[in-house]
């Protein structure tokens, strides 16, 4: 059976920067979760940052694969530096679905770590630009399928070609 990494706080878990879960109602994740196939994770918590932290985003409008590469960093909104926590997270996300065999996985929109289609644009002013995080870039760089909360239904027929 496959399993699916999937953002913590959709599961209910309490580990956004304001410290809240965004969880989801969706019945395929909950039937997932029954089925044993989830890998809950947050890279942002894995990655040594508190809860509740300072909302972070990716500076100038650069997308994690810019911070993969050493060409953008992620900052708090207190302006502090925190692209040394979001890379250590997303080795960490990548570590654990390597542990468990996981080809795809549903992430959070929006993060500045778990974006697949959007991200916010680095100004601190609740505007998206297209763009992946970095754990998002990390994991498809790795051949790990990522899909956002609202892509559920794309994760699942993806999962079920990986199963046939």
């Amino acid at each position: 059976m496959e399993k699916v990494l999937v953002s913590a706080c959709l599961m209910g878990r309490r580990v956004r920067y304001d410290g809240r879960a965004k969880t989801s109602a969706d019945a395929r994740l909950a039937a997932w979760r029954e089925e044993g196939r989830l890998v809950p994770h947050c890279p942002e918590v894995a990655g040594g940052l508190p809860v509740p932290r300072p909302a972070a985003e990716i500076e100038g409008g650069a997308s994690g694969a810019a911070v993969l590469a050493g060409a953008a960093r992620v900052l708090a909104s207190d302006g502090s530096d925190v692209t040394a926590e979001f890379l250590a997270g997303a080795r960490s996300a990548l570590a654990a679905a390597r542990a468990s065999g996981v080809r795809v996985a549903v992430l959070k929109e929006g993060s500045p770590s778990c974006g697949s289609l959007s991200i916010y644009d680095g100004t601190f002013t609740g505007r998206r630009a297209p763009g992946q995080g970095v754990t998002t870039a990390l994991l498809e760089r790795n051949g790990i399928r990522v899909f956002g909360e609202d892509q559920i239904d794309e994760a699942a027929a993806y999962l079920r070609t990986l199963e046939t």
